[in-house]
């Protein structure tokens, strides 16, 4: 009997067919894998026990934690989603819609990719049924997430890195054709502000609603970065929903250590109706690969993304609100002081906003571009590059 065959498509329930149809594979792998335990739990878990379902989650969740990311066998990612399916069930037969909708998430934050279209869809009934029973976050007065505030802008600026908009700025192209850009920019590696690639995008006046913002994702739970930057000792992560994160923006005083960021998540593979805001402009694929990655990042005034080096090429879209942005050539990397350690080895050691000239008494004498990017730009780069928020902003 499949793990899920205990249930029937009703409006108290949803139906997961990958999970039926994969689940004695996925089984099976998992006792190869030593997870008699977890086998045992999630059989009695698709008949219906609550608790069952949970120890089965817990104990693909420990599997999950149990050394670097990297090194997680894929099965235990795959078995979290299917504890996660058969919680979030759980919890939606009986009402239980935000609960329903924080496990799922957890499953495709966490998961593997195997059961992604059952908890997809999953997301898609219980948001449903959460809008239609008024469960979803309480809809407050109609508030821009980026509201037109001179002194917070003019704060920000004043604290930017020494030299700063003082040398070569990056250029700006509109209108520019993707032989043009192809030629003049992608081929060299020249970085430049394309500024009216995103004029069509929804995104451009829904992402300013934070009325929106909370309706369509307020109950999703996202994974955040609390602190000044990844770089800091005191920096963490927690998984909130995104009505508490539209809050802490609401909230934040530009002084603050600590300030809340969705930072490089994947979020568009998680919340459909957001993807559905924007466009991939064609730029991305002017070299004829395909496309990487498409993160979103959103954070408050102030926010800073350290001096690092993506491995790919990017084109860094801003939305709403504006920040700026500082590039070094990538033949200045040793230069810059890259760290040692393996997981940090693409950043750099050197705070701009202050920094020591004792260890790094060169900085100050190399050449870089730098840009304010404004609502609607889109900037190309292949640069190391460091970031600070003016205004809350989000951007791809």
């Amino acid at each position: 009997m499949s793990s899920s065959t205990a249930f029937t498509e009703s409006s108290d329930h949803f139906e997961t067919p990958t999970m039926d149809l994969e689940a004695p594979t996925l089984l099976q792998d998992i006792t190869e894998q030593g997870g008699y335990a977890y086998v045992s739990m999630a059989t009695l878990a698709a008949a219906g026990d609550s608790r069952a379902a949970e120890a089965a989650r817990e104990m693909a969740w420990e599997q999950l934690h149990s050394g670097p990311w990297h090194s997680v066998l894929p099965v235990w990612r795959d078995a979290y989603s299917m504890a996660c399916l058969h919680v979030a069930r759980l919890h939606f037969s009986k009402g239980e819609l935000s609960e329903s909708l924080r496990v799922l998430d957890m499953g495709l934050i966490m998961g593997g990719m195997l059961l992604r279209k059952d908890l997809d869809s999953a997301v898609d009934k219980v948001s449903a049924k959460a809008r239609d029973a008024g469960a979803v976050s309480e809809q407050l007065a109609k508030r821009k997430l980026v509201r037109q505030d001179g002194l917070r802008d003019a704060e920000v600026l004043q604290s930017l890195p020494f030299k700063s908009l003082s040398l070569k700025l990056v250029g700006r192209r509109p209108s520019l054709s993707l032989e043009g850009f192809l030629r003049e920019y992608f081929l060299s590696g020249s970085p430049v502000i394309i500024s009216d690639s995103m004029a069509h995008w929804p995104a451009r006046t829904k992402w300013n609603d934070m009325d929106y913002l909370r309706r369509v994702a307020g109950d999703r739970t996202v994974p955040v970065e609390v602190g000044k930057n990844y770089l800091c000792p005191e920096w963490k992560q927690e998984l909130i929903t995104f009505s508490q994160f539209l809050a802490r923006i609401e909230a934040n005083d530009f002084s603050s250590d600590a300030p809340t960021y969705l930072a490089q998540h994947p979020l568009f593979d998680q919340i459909s109706e957001l993807r559905n805001d924007i466009c991939i402009p064609d730029y991305c694929f002017a070299g004829g690969g395909e496309l990487r990655s498409l993160n979103a990042w959103f954070g408050p005034a102030g926010t800073v993304t350290p001096l690092h080096h993506d491995p790919h090429h990017n084109i860094l879209a801003q939305v709403v609100g504006r920040k700026y942005v500082r590039l070094y050539h990538a033949s200045l990397s040793e230069e810059l002081y890259p760290y040692t350690e393996t997981m940090l080895k693409n950043s750099s050691q050197v705070d701009l906003d202050n920094i020591d000239e004792i260890r790094f008494p060169k900085v100050h004498d190399l050449g870089f571009e730098d840009c304010i990017l404004e609502e609607g730009g889109g900037l190309s780069t292949s640069w190391m590059l460091d970031m600070k928020g003016s205004g809350s902003s989000d951007y791809i």
